[in-house]
């Protein structure tokens, strides 16, 4: 009996671990050493991760991202080309330290503009940074202006840019938030993933130096510097590294159709142990497995019953969301169990009403956040009753304030005039009274 009773107890426990192993798995998010990070799915700009997101951090190289945007706007509005040779000046120099990133360019040398861009972003080049950046707007101080106004423009609100190379400065910071709104914008430049993407790039021999071989410092999507980081489906696209900032790195990961973007700032590093890949990694994993995009309503829905006035047909109509919604949830979310809010436009809907009218919409929410917002539009048509109709518009006219208030006053105004009128009427009376003694007492009359 007692073996009994352990045996039971033993199968109860291992069926209670076996139902709650995975839900706990799904939910549990992962530990990071980053300082801040954030993970999005660029569906929808679901956070699925978020450490410190919205806190002031050192971006380092990754401003390098916002000044190639803006070189390659430049060229896209006709101001430059690719092929446009462009020669360093001295002042171009000014204020870099001689044992920061580079792609070895003295003053003097001429390099196409895309050269530039290449030694930028694929290694880092600080220097490059300003040659662009005078070749953009004529100084190094112009372009950062321009730098900033254009993340003001992108929504970037915890911004401020102090160079054009995001070397240390306390004044130059960005948050994991603002540099994902700045990748939403340049993973929809081809040109611009163009280069991020590009493992090796030969810069041709110049009028100061021979061809140079870059390769670039993501090791995401390349194993030249550092092994055994590689990620399935990464795409650039930028790192950054000071003693101030630490490692940092803003990628992209596409998988099945779903892009995500991952910022991790402030990681630790040392040698070949860059805690900015692994972090990365390890949140890619956790988001293209852990979640997926659902839908979670349909066209063809019936979400509810509006009153209807002003019909004899009936007294509801139907309504429907207009177009299907989708969102990014984890894949153990139930989707019956989205909070739902249907607002109407009117707490009532009045006759007549054609098939499609929009009548509200529906709001769907996971842990607060909201998922999706859809217009709700009628079914079908309700025909309206003349005599309901004329009726409602009569009240509707007696209703109005500027309507009472001319009735108010023409029954003050026929109030008066009664009364003045029975006075009137009053005075005359006793009057022809008062004539008609006066008149028998004076008149004597001949005697006969």
């Amino acid at each position: 009996m007692k073996f009994r009773r352990i045996l039971s107890v033993f199968f109860i426990t291992l069926l209670l671990l076996t139902m709650t192993a995975p839900c706990a798995q799904a939910l549990e998010a992962p530990s990071v050493n980053a300082q801040a990070a954030i993970l999005v799915d660029t569906a929808d700009d679901t956070i699925l991760f978020g450490k410190n997101e919205t806190k002031r951090m050192y971006p380092a190289s990754i401003t390098k991202v916002m000044t190639c945007l803006l070189a390659l706007e430049a060229i896209e509005r006709g101001e430059l080309k690719a092929d446009d040779m462009i020669t360093a000046s001295e002042t171009a120099f000014q204020g870099l330290h001689p044992d920061g990133s580079n792609a070895g360019i003295k003053p003097g040398e001429t390099m196409a503009l895309k050269d530039l861009l290449y030694c930028m972003m694929l290694v880092s080049a600080n220097e490059a940074c300003n040659i662009v950046a005078e070749a953009v707007d004529g100084s190094v101080a112009a372009f950062v202006s321009r730098m900033n106004s254009r993340a003001q423009e992108l929504g970037m609100t915890d911004t401020r840019y102090v160079n054009t190379s995001g070397l240390h400065d306390p004044g130059h910071y960005t948050t994991a938030w603002d540099l994902y709104v700045l990748a939403r914008t340049v993973l929809q430049k081809e040109s611009f993933m163009t280069i991020c993407n590009t493992l090796a790039y030969t810069v041709p021999a110049t009028n100061m130096n021979g061809s140079r071989e870059l390769h670039t410092t993501n090791s995401l999507i390349s194993n030249w510097r550092i092994l055994g980081y590689l990620y399935s489906g990464a795409e650039g696209i930028k790192t950054g590294t000071t003693d101030e900032a630490g490692h940092c790195l803003l990628s992209s990961a596409v998988r099945a159709g779903r892009r995500l973007v991952c910022v991790v700032l402030g990681c630790e590093g040392s040698g070949t142990t860059i805690r900015t890949y692994s972090d990365s990694a390890k949140l890619y994993d956790y988001g293209f497995d852990g979640f997926s995009t659902r839908t979670i309503l349909t066209t063809d829905e019936l979400i509810a019953e509006v009153p209807v006035e002003l019909s004899k047909e009936t007294n509801y109509v139907v309504v429907h969301p207009a177009t299907e919604a989708s969102a990014t949830l984890p894949n153990d979310v139930d989707i019956s169990t989205l909070e739902r809010q249907v607002t109407l436009h009117q707490d009532v809907a009045f006759a007549p009403i054609a098939k499609g009218d929009e009548l509200g919409e529906i709001t769907l929410r996971y842990n607060g956040r909201v998922c999706a917002t859809v217009p709700l539009l009628a079914q079908y048509d309700v025909g309206a009753s003349q005599f309901l109709t004329v009726k409602y518009q009569i009240i509707q006219f007696f209703s109005k304030t500027i309507v009472k208030i001319a009735l108010a006053v023409l029954a003050v105004l026929v109030i008066l005039i009664w009364v003045w009128w029975k006075f009137l009427r009053r005075n005359r009376r006793y009057g022809s009274r008062t004539g008609r003694r006066t008149r028998s007492r004076s008149y004597r009359g001949r005697r006969r």
